[in-house]
């Protein structure tokens, strides 16, 4: 089902690239970060073009619960024992000023995004821990403080509460600061090569470059595909649920989130790694809680995220490598792509304009911390055992046995394949390998799609491709 952002705000059409083009920026994604990027290049003179390959905002934007925050978990604490207090400061003192750059744009430009002042809420059940979080992020400058006052149901003893945060419709605000960019629609970019970028269209040949595509679809240079996994979590738009008054997240693993649009309560969690829901039933778990907590609640739509979470919980911002340096990346937000799309577009926007910025070595690509090597080595072997299970795995289900409007990895003609079965009974075979770096698809029964465990790619029920970093369908048998 469509979030309730896709269902309220249509954003209009445009057309393909209509041929060969020479530009100064080129940037690869319309979504939040590179709209924004495209639009602070513009603000600074450049002339930029942006390349989709489906529809302005119809990536990880639309499935957003669009929260723009510098509380992002409880992370303080460590990036304070990693980085050191200098750089801690900077990511949360950016971080912070994301939110008032949204402000800013939004009154200069009258834009009508339902854009509402509020505070977070990070809660859990460790006194102690969550304390010590509130002094690290105050020490940080940050307006934290601890509480006990929670207006959510879930049992807490406190909560870290960050005021002066905010929230607003995603796609209201991209429609606005999207109309006057020069954006070509269903034109994915196929291969870079230097400074030329090739579509199916036509070429772009520009000065700059920059991939914010949510995971870079290039593998070299860079590597990020062994620097990054990506995670799902899904979302319920609730009727006649009461108002929390604020955002709120679980501080430990497998905790709920909370917030309002308007009338609605949007519930989320049931976080897994992408291609690790062979059980299923997310869906119904979140429901369960919902009718457990607000029994007199109606749900009036449902969706999921996808997230790419970095090591060391920082995003990659910057050069997008060392012998590319007209090349740019902007991934890795975890689950804070609004705020971190608008770091993004000021970071990006002050290395292409030659300026100073504080902020860049805090996320630059090529960063190398020892704290995340353990976490890059965890990436490598997950793809190792994806591409194992590839060929020693041994299908546990024959067709006949995968129940109507399910899938499943079965042997046929003495290979492994996946199959869809249609509620009618007519089967759709495809090949289980991602066409990415060639792991094993797993099949997700919450949203029948086959799923890449290894680096996040994604397919619908009859092959199709949903999202990357792989660019093609995965072939019919």
């Amino acid at each position: 089902m469509d979030s309730i952002w896709s269902q309220s705000c249509s954003i209009r059409k445009r057309e393909t690239l209509p041929g060969n083009l020479e530009v100064e920026v080129a940037v690869i994604g319309a979504g939040m970060a590179g709209i924004l990027t495209a639009f602070a290049l513009q603000e600074a003179g450049y002339q930029v073009v942006v390349l989709e390959a489906g529809q302005t905002g119809s990536g990880q934007t639309r499935n957003t619960t669009a929260k723009i925050t510098s509380q992002h978990g409880m992370i303080y604490q460590d990036l304070i024992q990693t980085m050191g207090m200098d750089a801690a400061r900077q990511y949360a003192q950016v971080n912070q000023w994301a939110i008032q750059a949204y402000e800013a744009i939004i009154k200069a430009n009258h834009i009508d995004c339902d854009f509402e002042v509020c505070s977070a809420y990070v809660y859990g059940n460790d006194t102690q821990l969550l304390q010590k979080e509130t002094q690290a992020a105050v020490e940080l400058g940050l307006p934290a403080s601890y509480v006990t006052d929670l207006k959510i149901p879930v049992p807490a003893v406190g909560a870290v509460q960050f005021d002066h945060q905010a929230q607003f419709h995603p796609l209201k605000f991209l429609k606005h600061i999207s109309d006057g960019l020069t954006i070509y629609e269903h034109t994915p970019v196929q291969a870079v090569e230097n400074n030329l970028l090739s579509t199916p269209c036509g070429t772009v040949k520009a000065r700059h470059i920059v991939f914010a595509c949510h995971f870079p679809f290039l593998n070299v240079p860079g590597m990020y595909f062994a620097r990054l996994h990506q995670e799902r979590s899904y979302v319920l738009a609730l009727a006649n649920a009461p108002q929390v008054k604020g955002m709120y997240i679980g501080a430990e693993e497998g905790g709920w989130s909370f917030r309002n649009y308007g009338e609605l309560l949007l519930m989320g969690g049931e976080n897994h790694r992408t291609g690790d829901n062979r059980q299923g039933g997310r869906y119904e778990r979140l429901r369960e809680k919902a009718r457990e907590w607000f029994p007199d609640s109606r749900e009036v739509s449902h969706w999921s995220a996808q997230d790419c979470i970095t090591p060391d919980r920082v995003p990659y911002i910057g050069r997008y490598a060392a012998s590319r340096p007209n090349w740019y990346v902007a991934t890795g937000f975890q689950k804070w792509g609004m705020t971190t799309s608008m770091v993004s577009a000021r970071i990006l926007r002050d290395i292409i304009c030659g300026k100073e910025t504080p902020y860049a070595q805090i996320f630059d690509p090529g960063r190398f911390e020892a704290a995340a090597l353990p976490g890059m080595a965890a990436e490598g072997g997950q793809a190792v055992k994806g591409l194992v299970k590839r060929f020693f795995q041994i299908p546990s289900e024959a067709a006949s046995e995968i129940p109507a409007g399910h899938g499943g990895i079965v042997f046929l003609h003495g290979e492994k394949v996946g199959v869809y079965k249609e509620k009618d009974g007519t089967l759709h075979a495809v090949d289980i390998r991602c066409p990415h770096l060639g792991c094993q698809l797993e099949w997700n029964p919450d949203e029948l799609s086959w799923d890449c465990p290894c680096h996040g790619s994604r397919f619908d029920c009859y092959g199709r491709l949903i999202s990357g970093p792989a660019q093609e369908e995965i072939s019919l048998q």
